[in-house]
């Protein structure tokens, strides 16, 4: 009844991030970053928890200084997602952490010093099979690199992301991922098209400093979809300056509308006209918040009229049409029964949970589809 996903991914050797695979065959993985002070202990957790229960798969943490070591000791005691440390230049910090259960280390090796502390950060990552997250910012570059490209460039990212998968090369350290960020869609997809041929470990996708929660959001999808569709990309964050929890809901729309991930709801809606039969954008919106709850795949679709409304819902767990004098409600793609307006967002969340209900309780893990048309 679907066409079959054409996305053939890249192959690239799997690391685990704590219980969380990255790469291979694995799911494409979703992550945030707190934005509270590390050091507020409660604050972070709390931050943590509601990015998770948003279904976040990882979560990274800045930890500038010991202080923030310390206190990443005691988040990680109080949460269950695997947590990334950003870390950067004091090769120090990445010693504590890496002793206080961090499940991957953000630090680029060429920038923590002489050798030998390298080699001390790199050897503790080896004893405590953590990985390391080689991440190039087209806004970080070093000096030579701006010399010799004159401003930053794809060429210029990957060259500098070269420099540091050479280190970890020469120390024999194969465990690690890699990103290369700008704000410049342009810009990040090339050097991720580039990179890609070059090393054989998972790549980490984002467009940094992408902008408010609207336009970053159609800077990363642009990005971010250009290069998934060709099957680059192993984990991803969506960089707004918004909620973090929001960042996981855009990396999870972004997954879900190419087919690639299939967690919670695919809600189909049309943009309403005036066939509608009753209100769509509102309706829809309600249902939205109302089942941010459940996490089962399913495809809910919400049509305003008999036009569209008919196939959309037949090829739908739950859908909803609208009609003159009632709408009607499928099931299955088939004609369930009719209702008014009054109380139909109540009656669509009773019939969603039901459904989401029994496909959790029958263990499938087959994308379904609830779709509403008004």
């Amino acid at each position: 009844m679907f066409q079959e996903n054409p996305i053939k991914r890249r192959k690239s050797r799997q690391i685990m991030v704590g219980n969380v695979p990255v790469g291979g065959d694995a799911p494409i993985s979703v992550q945030s970053m707190t934005n509270t002070k590390t050091t507020d202990i409660d604050a972070t957790v709390a931050q943590i928890v509601r990015m998770e229960a948003a279904g976040a798969d990882i979560v990274r943490v800045s930890v500038p200084s010991m202080e923030a070591a310390d206190a990443f000791g005691e988040i990680r005691k109080q949460v269950n997602v695997p947590l990334v440390a950003d870390i950067h230049f004091d090769h120090k910090i990445a010693l504590a952490v890496a002793e206080k259960g961090v499940d991957c280390l953000r630090i680029n090796p060429g920038n923590i010093g002489k050798e030998d502390r390298i080699r001390a950060v790199v050897e503790s990552a080896r004893e405590k099979k953590i990985p390391i997250r080689i991440g190039v910012n087209a806004g970080s570059l070093e000096r030579d690199l701006l010399r010799k490209y004159h401003e930053p460039t794809a060429d210029a990212m990957v060259e500098s992301a070269m420099r540091h998968v050479g280190i970890l090369e020469q120390l024999d350290f194969p465990d690690f991922k890699l990103s290369l960020k700008a704000s410049n869609v342009f810009m990040t997809v090339d050097a991720y098209r580039k990179i890609a041929g070059l090393i054989e470990q998972p790549l980490h996708l984002g467009v940094t400093e992408a902008g408010t929660f609207r336009s970053g959001t159609v800077k990363s999808a642009i990005a971010l979809g250009a290069l998934l569709m060709e099957g680059i990309g192993d984990t991803l964050r969506i960089s707004l300056a918004a909620d973090p929890v929001e960042e996981i809901k855009v990396g999870f729309d972004i997954l879900k509308s190419l087919g690639l991930r299939s967690k919670g709801i695919n809600f189909i809606a049309c943009p309403s006209c005036s066939r509608q039969n009753f209100d769509v954008i509102g309706t829809v919106n309600e249902l939205e918040a109302r089942l941010q709850d459940i996490n089962v795949p399913l495809d809910v679709a919400v049509i305003g009229c008999i036009v569209n409304g008919p196939g959309e819902a037949k090829i739908s767990d739950v859908g909803l049409t609208g009609g003159t004098p009632a709408n009607l409600i499928y099931r299955e793609g088939k004609p369930s029964h009719k209702i008014d307006n009054a109380g139909l967002v109540d009656e669509l969340e009773r019939i969603v949970r039901a459904k989401a209900a029994e496909v959790q309780a029958s263990g499938s893990k087959e994308r379904k589809t609830v779709k509403l048309l008004g």
